[in-house]
């Protein structure tokens, strides 16, 4: 199975599709949508949005993966996340993908064992559980690979309870 996972931000949206095989994850793409600053607010999301269904397109994930914002620093910052999570979810929308929403602590704790994590600490693990060898990595987009992780570890475990509730 292969997981688009997003990590929301209108500076700097992190992207990363995960692929699951007989137990075995590994990173298809990974990266950051940055709409150009000069764009007006409204052209932004829907710059995000165009690069969310192109990659959906694109790499043909069977589901996605997005962090859900439960904490800003202050309320502006909370109304343009929402907005950019906004713009996400109708991309996701259009292009027919089934959707799951995970906390930053669910996500962190899924890739760290620690829901307290820092960026750096995310970072590390990510490129540990997939093999990947990019010094170079944006915290964005190991946040959005994180993200898929978690969403394939969340659907295992539902499988396994599933299972032995069957039996």
């Amino acid at each position: 199975m292969r997981v688009l996972g997003i990590d929301p931000s209108l500076q700097s949206t992190g992207f990363g599709i995960v692929e699951e095989n007989r137990g075995a994850l590994s990173p298809v793409a990974y990266g950051v949508i940055k709409p150009r600053a000069k764009l007006a607010f409204h052209l932004k999301l829907a710059e995000i949005k165009a690069e969310i269904e192109t990659l959906v397109r694109t790499y043909g994930p069977a589901e996605v993966s997005i962090e859900n914002a439960f904490y800003a620093q202050n309320q502006k910052t909370a109304l343009i996340l929402g907005q950019v999570r906004g713009a996400v979810l109708v991309a996701v929308a259009a292009t027919g993908c089934a959707l799951a929403e995970y906390s930053a602590l669910e996500i962190k704790k899924a890739v760290t064992g620690y829901g307290q994590a820092d960026k750096e600490q995310v970072l590390t693990m990510v490129r540990s559980l997939l093999a990947i060898d990019d010094e170079a990595m944006p915290l964005d987009a190991s946040d959005a690979l994180a993200a898929a992780i978690c969403h394939l570890n969340a659907r295992q475990y539902r499988a396994k309870i599933g299972d032995e509730d069957a039996s």
